[in-house]
C-alpha cells in the first residue's frame, strides 16, 4: 500500500521518497511547490500539486490510492521569517497540518511520521539535548512544530493515530541527484558553498559573542540521507506496533560556524570571505543532540554525517547542478 509523502518535492522529503522507493515501497507525493521542486520527484511517481490542508484533494488522493501511512514534511521552516511573519507560520504549519490529520483520519490512515525540529527546545537547560529536556521555543517556527506535536499526541489519545515525531537537528548534504536548493536560502552549509563558488562576495557570520569556544553558534549536522533512513525506520517501527514517540535525530557532536567555514575551505579549495554581523533573533548558542533514543528505539546509526562528508556531497551536487534544480 502506498505511503503519502507530503512535502515530497522538498529537500528532505524528496530524498526520503527516493529511499522508500528503493526499498520497494509505493509512494505518492503531495506538494504545493512553494519551496519544493517538481524536478526533485521522479516523473513516474504519482504527484499531486496542492496544499496539505485541502481536504477535498486529500479525499481524492485517498480514493485513488489506498494510503497506508503518511510521512509529513510539508511546512515553512525559516526561523527568521517566522519571527517576521508568525501568523503565516501558524496558518500553514498548524492550520494546514491539523486539516491534514483530519483528512487522514477520515481516510482510515492511522500511522504518521512527522518532521519536527530541535527548535522546540528553545534554549536547552543542558547539552547534549535529550527528549526529556523542557520545550520552550524561541521563535514561531519552533512553536508551530511543538503545537503539531501536541496535535498528534491528542489524536493518538482520541483516535488511536500512532506517530513518531522526529526532532531534527541541522539537515545538510546531498545525494547524487538531490540537494539543498531554497529561495531564499538561510541555511549555513549551502550559503558557505555559494560563497566558495563566488556567488556571494562574502559570507555573513551572525554573532561572534556567543558563550562558545570561538564565539560562534554551534550546531549538530546530520546528512540528509541519514535523516531519510530514520523516517523509514520510524515507519517500520509503527508497522510493528510501536507506540507513539518523540525522537531526536542528531549525531551528538556539534560544529561552530567558523569550523564549518574552515572545513568548507579545505573541501572546496576555495577562499570563503566572511563578514561579521550581529546575532539573528531566535538563534540559541548551541544545539547538540543526545541521539541515544534514536539508536535504541529505531536502531538508527547515522553513517554519512561527519562534516567533511556532508560538505563534499553538497559541493559535488553544486558542481553538477550549479543552479540547483534550475539547472
Amino acid at each position: 500500500m502506498p505511503i503519502l509523502v507530503t512535502g515530497g518535492a522538498g529537500y528532505i522529503g524528496s530524498v526520503t521518497a527516493d529511499r522508500l522507493r528503493a526499498k520497494g515501497e509505493e509512494v505518492v507525493v503531495l506538494d504545493d511547490l512553494g519551496r519544493g521542486h517538481r524536478a526533485a520527484v521522479d516523473k513516474d511517481v504519482p504527484f499531486y500539486h496542492g496544499h496539505v490542508g485541502d481536504r477535498a484533494l486529500l479525499a481524492r488522493i485517498a480514493a485513488e490510492h489506498k494510503i497506508e501511512a503518511c510521512v509529513h514534511f510539508a511546512a515553512l521552516t525559516y526561523v527568521g521569517e517566522s519571527v517576521l511573519e508568525p501568523v503565516r507560520y501558524f496558518e500553514n504549519n498548524v492550520g494546514q497540518g491539523t486539516a491534514l490529520m483530519r483528512a487522514l483520519l477520515e481516510a482510515g490512515v492511522r500511522r504518521v511520521v512527522f518532521s519536527s525540529t530541535c527548535a522546540t527546545y528553545g534554549v536547552p537547560d543542558r547539552i547534549p539535548i535529550s527528549e526529556k529536556c523542557p520545550q520552550w521555543p524561541l521563535n514561531p517556527y519552533g512553536w508551530s512544530k511543538l503545537v503539531m506535536e501536541r496535535v498528534l499526541d491528542s489524536c493518538d489519545r482520541a483516535y488511536g493515530l500512532k506517530f513518531v515525531a522526529l526532532r531534527y537537528f541541522n539537515a545538510a548534504g546531498a545525494t547524487d541527484r538531490q540537494g539543498e536548493h531554497h529561495e531564499p536560502e538561510s541555511h549555513l552549509v549551502p550559503n558557505v558553498l555559494a560563497a566558495a563558488m563566488g556567488e556571494k562576495a562574502e559570507l555573513s557570520v551572525f554573532g561572534t559573542d556567543y558563550p562558545t569556544p570561538d564565539g560562534t553558534a554551534i550546531r549538530d549536522y546530520v546528512h540528509v540521507s541519514d535523516l531519510a533512513e530514520a523516517h523509514i525506520l520510524a515507519l517500520d517501527y509503527l508497522r510493528l506496533g510501536g507506540d507513539s514517540d518523540f525522537i531526536n535525530l542528531g549525531t551528538g557532536y556539534g560544529y561552530s560556524v567558523l569550523e564549518v567555514i574552515e572545513n568548507a575551505r579545505k573541501v572546496t579549495g576555495h577562499p570563503i570571505p566572511t563578514r561579521i554581523e550581529g546575532r539573528r533573533e531566535g538563534d540559541p548558542a548551541e544545539l547538540v543532540a543526545d541521539a541515544t533514543k534514536a539508536q535504541k528505539v529505531l536502531g538508527w546509526n547515522p553513517e554519512m554525517s561527519d562534516l567533511p562528508t556532508i560538505l563534499r556531497s553538497q559541493w559535488e551536487w553544486r558542481q553538477k547542478y550549479p543552479r540547483g534544480y534550475d539547472s
